[in-house]
């Protein structure tokens, strides 16, 4: 009697093993998804741009550190003299332009109306996009209609009527006033606002006992330091070179930093250039040193905002 055998049971075959990627070396840059490398031509292009930037910077350096005759020469220079600090002596120190103190008229009037702006936006900002109210609709629009119509150069003359009964004509509140606030930064915080900080975030602070000032300080502050920082320096570029409105306000012993730099212009009968471009050179120096120090605020707060 034969007895059956039982079938083998059938081990399956091991998997090949994956293929051993070859390691990275510590120079390697690793590229993240989505990301293509930039062709030669791209780079060639950057570096056009950049030239392209840079030059009028170094053009402005190279006239103001030669002589006037040097910059109305043909072939023009190409190189930096060694008059720079003679003429930037020269520029704070001449009796007929007053720049230092236009410097700090202009410190005084951008930092006020910057801080204004910034402060005063956020609030506009976040009663347009949390708070419900009767009319917001409409008060947002005429905040959209104020970007879209130039009121400065159409209402100048009733502004320098009320500057006139207020008597602050040659005064730098006369300076500050019209400029504290703009529709530009409440329309950009609304934006920001409706983005960043969430509804939960707010009715949980109210049910905790907070105030519609406390959330705005400790919740809606906190969260848009990139916005602030990049409305900020706009709107300090934007008031550092200002000149129709404070050249109807302020005269030539009260002047802002263009207004010094127009007299230096107009103080004889032929322009000085090299000394033009040494004012200029230093009326840019205090954009340049908040671009140094904010310039990765700045980069981050235009990125989150390209990004929402």
């Amino acid at each position: 009697m034969s007895t059956a055998t039982a079938p083998r049971p059938t081990v399956p075959a091991a998997e090949p093993a994956p293929p051993k990627r070859p390691r990275k070396q510590s120079g390697d840059r690793i590229e993240p998804a989505g990301v293509f490398a930039p062709t030669a031509m791209t780079r060639i292009g950057l570096v056009l741009v950049a030239l392209l930037s840079i030059f009028p910077l170094y053009w402005m350096i190279i006239i103001a550190s030669r002589t006037s005759a040097d910059a109305s020469g043909f072939p023009p220079p190409l190189l930096p003299g060694g008059n720079l600090g003679e003429h930037i002596q020269e520029a704070l120190t001449n009796p007929d332009a007053n720049l230092l103190l236009g410097l700090q008229n202009s410190l005084i009037i951008t930092g006020t109306v910057t801080l204004s702006v910034v402060l005063l936006s956020t609030l506009g900002g976040f009663a347009f996009a949390k708070l419900r109210f009767r009319g917001s609709k409409i008060l947002m629009g005429t905040v959209l209609f104020s970007m879209m119509v130039p009121l400065q150069q159409l209402g100048i003359v009733p502004m320098y009527m009320i500057m006139v009964e207020l008597e602050w004509i040659d005064t730098l509140q006369a300076a500050i006033l019209p400029f504290l606030i703009n529709g530009f930064g409440i329309f950009l915080m609304r934006q920001y606002v409706e983005q960043s900080v969430p509804d939960e975030i707010i009715e949980a602070a109210r049910i905790d006992g907070a105030s519609t000032l406390g959330i705005w300080w400790r919740i809606v502050l906190p969260a848009l330091r990139p916005a602030m920082v990049v409305l900020g320096l706009l709107t300090f570029m934007l008031n550092w070179n200002e000149f129709l409105w404070p050249f109807m306000v302020l005269s030539e012993e009260n002047p802002t930093i263009q207004l010094a730099i127009r007299q230096i212009s107009t103080a004889t009968w032929s322009t000085d250039l090299s000394m033009v471009f040494t004012g200029t050179l230093i009326s840019i120096i205090p954009i340049a040193i908040l671009f140094v120090v904010f310039g990765r605020q700045i980069v981050q707060g235009i990125m989150e905002g390209s990004g929402k």
